[in-house]
């Protein structure tokens, strides 16, 4: 079970699956957040359906490349074989 958990995430032929499959949750996160009831919003982007998910990609995104960034840009990340 774990070996084809792992074969699925590393192997390329499911690339294209892998996609469909972040697709569709992110569409269904979008449609679960059309049926919340909005009644206690404290800003008025807390009324716009959809807004976590859209927030919470954007930060998830954002956190990616500025670790990204720091790794290569500033030197932080090292190459593989440097203790070797």
């Amino acid at each position: 079970m774990m070996a084809k958990l792992v074969n699925f995430f590393g192997d390329k032929k499911y690339t294209r699956t892998r996609w469909r499959l972040l697709v569709v949750m992110l569409v269904a996160i979008v449609i679960a957040d059309f049926m919340v009831a909005r009644t206690h919003g404290y800003n008025f982007w807390d009324a716009i359906p959809g807004w976590g998910a859209l927030l919470g990609f954007i930060g998830c995104g954002l956190i990616v490349l500025v670790s990204k960034f720091i790794g290569k840009k500033i030197g932080i990340s090292k190459k593989e074989d440097y203790y070797d």
